[in-house]
């Protein structure tokens, strides 16, 4: 049984070095080499994944998401779009924290969404938020992948978080702390872009 677990461990570290070395280029044009933690759907380009399957898109399937097409984004893909960092005072210890991650329209954007006027943001929990392409680029929403340096965990608030930073915002820093983020899903997984 070491054995097995031995071999194991080594073909995913042989894997691992074959992908960083296939270099950062090369993520737009492949099939997801992790599982996909994103899925955008809705007025997007071609798509790289087919529609909806309801036995297999539980999740997506009892959140009544339907989609002919739709662009899914693995973490290496998301890693590989320029990376923003932002340090906005959280409302949950109402501390400054540093997140970072791809900003939110070159994501629309890489799915061929660009000329979204709306998108949908859905968390695993259910919540949905509908924000303007407007809002989302003029408070440079990110699609966090990190927190404090570490990735965000699946549990906690992530994998990924759509957020902003409330403190670079004199009409979002009038709001009470807890009323800062109603526009910013964490535990998201589904974006819906809306012509």
């Amino acid at each position: 049984m070491k054995k097995r677990n031995f071999l194991a461990a080594g073909l995913l570290g042989v894997g691992s070095v074959a992908m960083a070395a296939s270099g950062k280029k090369n993520l737009a044009c492949r099939a997801e080499a992790g599982p996909v933690l994103l899925t955008v759907t809705g007025a997007i380009g071609a798509g790289n994944r087919g529609a909806l399957d309801p036995a297999l898109d539980q999740m997506m399937a009892k959140q009544k998401l339907q989609f002919n097409r739709a662009h899914t984004f693995d973490f290496a893909a998301l890693a590989a779009l320029p990376q923003v960092v932002i340090k906005p005072t959280l409302e949950y210890d109402g501390k400054q924290h540093t997140l970072s991650g791809p900003l939110l329209g070159e994501v629309m954007d890489a799915a061929g969404a660009s000329a979204a006027s709306d998108v949908l943001l859905r968390a695993v929990d259910g919540y949905a938020v509908q924000a303007s392409m407007a809002d989302i680029r003029k408070y440079r929403f990110i699609v966090a992948t990190h927190l404090d340096g570490k990735p965000i965990p699946l549990g906690g608030l992530g994998p990924l978080w759509a957020v902003y930073d409330a403190d670079s915002f004199a009409d979002i820093m009038a709001k009470p702390l807890s009323a800062r983020f109603t526009l910013c899903p964490w535990g998201m997984y589904h974006m819906e872009a809306k012509a």
